[in-house]
């Protein structure tokens, strides 16, 4: 694709996905709050959208800040989110989180990327969904999703999704950053699949290098 072909793909994009429920931790991030989009951030995962959205639900219900979530066990954690991957893990790592959001800062999650990655567990990805949706700061989350389209695309030629996030920021006008990520999770998910993806109604197949595809419908 073309470079100046991105402003078209994205306005065929934002037609694209208002007829898909947005993604669990989209659903969450409306109530603006940067405790609740880190936590889900962190259920969601290796963990399918649905399965995130209940667990989350679950688990708000139990605690909905740091000092609530700390009078919980971690079995109780547990059991809470069950049966997202990994729940033993993400239930320790929700309350050490917790942890030091009270005793470094103030029980609020942080508002910079550099502070949001010293907590345990979190990865640029989660950092940026954060200030993006959280704080509504600028950033580029980068999972799976944007990482394979926007190769496959030929706008970025990277080899993983933390080079794709760089490559973003030098090249992506920032008045997109915040939503590109919401916008091709659906798009990934529903369209442009890791193996075979549904090229034949694809409305971005004329701008789509199609890079390693070898296979669609």
């Amino acid at each position: 694709m073309k470079d100046r072909d991105i402003h078209q793909i994205v306005r065929i994009l934002r037609q694209t996905v208002r007829q898909w429920k947005d993604p669990a931790v989209t659903q969450v991030a409306q109530k603006r709050d940067p405790y609740l989009i880190l936590v889900s951030c962190i259920l969601s995962l290796r963990t399918q959208d649905r399965t995130t959205h209940h667990a989350s639900e679950r688990l708000f219900k139990l605690a909905k800040r740091p000092k609530e979530m700390i009078t919980f066990s971690h079995e109780e954690i547990q059991q809470a989110i069950y049966p997202v991957g990994f729940y033993r893990n993400k239930a320790r790592t929700i309350l050490e989180i917790s942890k030091t959001l009270i005793d470094k800062y103030g029980g609020r999650v942080p508002d910079e990327i550099d502070e949001i990655l010293k907590l345990k567990g979190v990865g640029r990805k989660t950092a940026n969904l954060v200030l993006t949706m959280g704080y509504q700061k600028p950033g580029i989350c980068v999972d799976t999703h944007v990482h394979r389209v926007t190769n496959r695309w030929g706008y970025v030629s990277t080899k993983t999704p933390e080079e794709t996030e760089f490559s973003l920021r030098e090249k992506l006008p920032q008045d997109y950053w915040n939503e590109i990520n919401d916008m091709l999770v659906s798009f990934g998910q529903r369209i442009c699949h890791p193996t075979s993806p549904k090229c034949s109604i694809c409305q971005l197949n004329a701008y789509c290098d199609r890079i390693g595809v070898t296979r669609s419908r």
